[in-house]
């Protein structure tokens, strides 16, 4: 048997090579030669798992140690049976925290803000409860939650509503073709002049063109974005416009990163029959421990100690060719509530 590895996946070396070959390569490396042998993958959204990498593989098992999946040919990997199996959640409260430290960041507080968040999943839903617990008026838009009448959703608003009543609006959506390109001309144009907008789920959910123009115009009054089209070769005019700019890593949590190792390394175990405890945790990442009597001025107080976003802004536009870098060789920050 044989499992290719992204090299950036981390607490993950050694533990597979007692039961099988195990080949770790830069996760933009993972080609089709790469994985002919392979039987099972570990990857990030850097590998692209399409006809193109599979074809004629004996691949039968991609876990993506993300919450998204855009990078998977889901339809090929269906109907050439192969299982596919995410980390969805894993870096829930790591987003929640670059959200609030962008807030913090941005002079945002909860009186008198009203907070949009779209897309109300595993992030969404945990910047809504912090959001909600804080004091902030929260409104939420979900619109495939929303068509499947799911509990809870009885009080979400349309697109259109909630831009027009929010101060600040962040977007938790997955990556398919009704998001792609959602944030559109029509989708700023219907903003509440002067609002602030906040992305930490897929660069290509933004029309880039159409935010540099809600920029210039004041329709949008300041823009954080962890997530761009291209990358790494992102828009040097639109991160000279944003207020806050980081390289794609909002999730980055130690928690966060171990879980999303975590629950590969328990599928791919389980879909080889390999002998590795199935409740098995990196011993180096404390397990994560959220708390429930949280309060803006306690986060406020104890942010500066554990997150200073600025600093991934100043590394991220003093060296902007260095994306992947950045991105590859970041310390992850531990999640404090």
């Amino acid at each position: 048997m044989k499992i290719v590895i992204d090299d950036k996946i981390p607490f993950i070396r050694g533990l597979f090579e007692p039961y099988t070959e195990v080949t770790y390569l830069p996760g933009s490396a993972i080609d089709a030669e790469a994985v002919r042998d392979a039987d099972a993958l570990i990857i990030r959204t850097r590998t692209r798992c399409n006809a193109a990498l599979l074809e004629g593989s004996r691949v039968r098992l991609i876990a993506t140690a993300t919450i998204g999946y855009d990078h998977i040919d889901l339809a090929y990997c269906h109907t050439h049976g192969i299982a596919v199996s995410t980390a969805a959640g894993c870096n829930a409260r790591g987003v929640l925290q670059w959200v609030f430290a962008a807030l913090l960041a941005l002079d945002m507080h909860p009186e008198g803000t009203t907070l949009g968040i779209i897309g109300v999943g595993h992030v969404g839903g945990a910047v809504r409860a912090a959001a909600e617990a804080v004091g902030f008026r929260v409104i939420c838009c979900d619109p495939p939650r929303q068509q499947r009448h799911e509990p809870g959703t009885e009080h979400f608003v349309s697109a259109t509503e909630l831009l027009q009543q929010a101060d600040v609006v962040t977007v938790h959506v997955l990556l398919d073709e009704t998001t792609r390109g959602m944030a559109s001309t029509e989708f700023f144009a219907a903003a509440k002049p002067g609002m602030v907008f906040l992305n930490s789920s897929r660069g290509e959910v933004v029309d880039e063109a159409a935010l540099k123009t809600a920029l210039r115009e004041g329709r949008i009054s300041r823009a954080v974005l962890d997530v761009w089209n291209g990358e790494p070769n992102i828009d040097r005019e639109l991160l000279g416009m944003t207020t806050l700019a980081t390289p794609h890593i909002a999730g980055y949590s130690l928690q966060g990163k171990a879980m999303g190792t975590t629950l590969s390394v328990r599928a791919v175990a389980a879909h080889l029959g390999l002998p590795i405890d199935p409740t098995w945790y990196p011993a180096e990442a404390p397990v994560q421990h959220p708390r429930s009597d949280l309060s803006w001025e306690w986060i406020a107080a104890h942010m500066p100690q554990h997150y200073d976003i600025r600093r991934d802004d100043t590394a991220l536009r003093t060296t902007p060719e260095q994306f992947e870098e950045l991105r590859g060789n970041y310390h992850f920050r531990e999640e404090f509530f």
